[in-house]
Formats: C-alpha cells, structure tokens, sequence
C-alpha cells in the first residue's frame, strides 16, 4: 500500500509534465528510482522487524530456560520434602507398634509429619511473553508446549497445595493426632522434644483413628509425588526444546 500510493502521488505531480513534454524516458528513469528506493526501503524495515522480532524471541526463550532451571530445582526440593515426610509416617507406625526407634531423630521426624512443601513458580518470564504477544514464539509446538506448562500443569500442582482443602497435612492432622500422643512426649531442660515413648499402649480405638490420619496423609503425598514427577518430566522436555530452538 506505501509503494502504491508512493507512486500514485509521483504519477500525479508528473503527470502535467510528462503530457506537455512526452520526456517518456526520463520519466522512465526516474519512476524506477524512486520504485526502487522504496522498495529497498521497505526490505530493510522488514528485515529490521524480523531481526527485532527474532531477537525479541530469543530472550524471551532464554529467559523461561533459566525460570525452569529454578522451578526444577524448587520442584526437586519439595518431592524431597515429601518423600522425608513418607519416611516420618513410616517411624510413627513403627511406634505405634511398639518397635524400638531412635529417639534422637524423633522431633526431626515429628515436625516432617505434618510438613507441607509450597510450590514457588517463577513465572515472570512466560507473563513477559504473554505480555509481548505468544506468537512471539514462532514454533507452533513450542508455543503450544509453554502455553500448557504454565496454565495446565503447574496450574494442577498449585491448585493441590492452595486450593484442595484436604491436601493441607497441618491443619487437618496435627491437632486431632497430637491430642493422642502429648501424653507420651518428653521434654528436655530447653522445653525441646526429646522422645516419645509409650504410644503403643494406647487402646486399639485409639490406634486406628491415628492409623486413619495417617493412611489419608501418606495418600495425599503419594498423590502429590505423582504429579510433581509428572510436572518434571514436562518440565524436562520444554527445556530440551528450548535449547534446540535457541541452537538453531
């Protein structure tokens, strides 16, 4: 449309002349010029907003890379956590049992009992993209890929850890298992728990309400581990792809 009516404006200011003085090739001449320097003029801004675009693109990708690398780590760190917690639930039953355990690490595993690990996602850079225009990454499947990362899967782990009442471990379970066991703590001159002993001998009603708490929160982390791998295993594949994108 510029170079249309580029030329339309030339055709219209020569056009007296050329019919007074029928300078057919200079007219010629000159029309060329001003055709060709338009459309050079209009490559070079094309190609200036594809380097721009590419350019734009590229950080962009970099910078969700580096986002993943942290969310990784963060994601690695409460499946950790988890699976510490899985360990605490397996020394309770053991106590409940009346098996010998060591009692040094019992406060360590009583805290971890009840501990729930908060998801951190860093999603600055993919609002930066969303912000900039999502087409601003080119590779349809790529974009596709970051688009269901960031608003389907983490959404899910989010929404276990914020939004699903029954997932909180804390403020479901501590209470109701703790008024069983405060009996049969002991504390040190720092007001520190140092042991627990005697639980066993609680009545098997007892046993079996705690044994319930504890059955539903071992539930709850299995299926929190599940998703968190899941979530990983997504993770690893957008970063392959990233780095292939940013190597071509």
């Amino acid at each position: 449309m510029l170079v249309l009516q580029l030329i339309d404006n030339y055709i219209l200011k020569k056009k007296f002349r050329i019919v007074n003085s029928k300078n057919w090739q200079k007219f010629g001449l000159e029309f060329l010029s001003i055709f060709i320097a338009v459309i050079s003029a209009f490559s070079l801004n094309s190609w200036n907003e594809n380097r721009i675009s590419t350019h734009s693109e590229l950080k962009i990708l970099s910078e969700i890379k580096n986002s993943l690398k942290i969310d990784e780590h963060d994601f690695k760190q409460n499946i950790q956590g988890n699976t510490l917690s899985l360990k605490a639930d397996a020394m309770f039953r053991d106590l409940l049992k009346g098996k010998e355990i060591n009692q040094d690490s019992v406060a360590f595993y009583y805290t971890a009992l009840f501990r729930d690990y908060i998801p951190i996602v860093n999603r600055s850079a993919y609002e930066s993209l969303k912000a900039n225009n999502l087409k601003t990454i080119e590779n349809d499947s790529l974009r596709i890929q970051i688009i269901s990362l960031y608003d389907y899967y983490y959404t899910i782990i989010e929404s276990l850890e914020f939004e699903v009442p029954e997932m909180n471990s804390y403020s479901n379970y501590f209470a109701r298992i703790n008024q069983f066991i405060y009996p049969f703590m002991e504390f040190d001159a720092n007001d520190d728990l140092k042991g627990i002993h005697g639980i066993s001998t609680l009545s098997v009603a007892e046993k079996q309400e705690i044994l319930s708490f504890l059955w539903r929160i071992r539930n709850n982390r299995k299926f929190k581990l599940g998703r968190y791998r899941l979530i990983l295993k997504e993770m690893e594949k957008l970063e392959l792809n990233i780095e292939k994108e940013l190597l071509k």
